[in-house]
């Protein structure tokens, strides 16, 4: 009885592990200026939420992603629902490409995933500036986005062989 509360509960848990996975990054902004690499960080809800979106919509709802970006902004000091725009945003792509897509590749998802996060980065900051006088440093945002774009591939193998563990621990049970 007590293995099968217990498969029950590790199968529930890799069922909410996007989920759970996405408020951890909102609420930790991680930064990588304590260590002395001034110029290193990359935007790791934009990873998730575009990879789980694209590969297994079902795993986050809109609503979470939504409440995530809520979250994000005051963590980080912007105006509420900016970041749950882009957030949507990415899902948007993410479902798009999904739809069109015959043949999956993840290299053409690394493309597209580099058009998103300009997209996505542009329309974000111009709504900041435009509208709420933000002052941005254009250089942080160019490392950000190219870090993001670079560090894709590694998580999306990443999250690729977590799916794969998975997915054959549950058809061994």
């Amino acid at each position: 009885m007590s293995n099968l509360g217990k498969k029950k509960f590790l199968k529930k848990l890799n069922d909410f592990f996007p989920i759970i996975l996405l408020y951890i990054a909102v609420l930790n902004e991680f930064d990588f200026n304590y260590l002395n690499f001034p110029y290193f960080s990359f935007n790791f809800p934009f990873i998730l939420i575009f990879y789980w979106s694209l590969k297994k919509p079902e795993s986050l709802g809109y609503g979470l992603i939504f409440f995530a970006g809520l979250i994000n902004d005051v963590v980080i000091g912007f105006p509420l629902g900016i970041s749950s725009f882009g957030y949507l945003f990415i899902c948007g792509f993410a479902a798009y490409l999904r739809n069109i897509t015959l043949r999956p590749s993840i290299f053409k998802d690394w493309l597209f995933f580099l058009l998103t996060v300009l997209v996505v980065t542009s329309l974000n900051y111009s709504i900041i500036v435009l509208f709420f006088s933000f002052k941005i440093g254009y250089l942080d945002i160019i490392i950000n986005i190219i870090f993001t774009f670079f560090l894709y591939i590694f998580f999306a193998n990443a999250f690729e062989v977590y799916e794969k563990l998975t997915t054959r621990s549950a058809t061994n049970d």
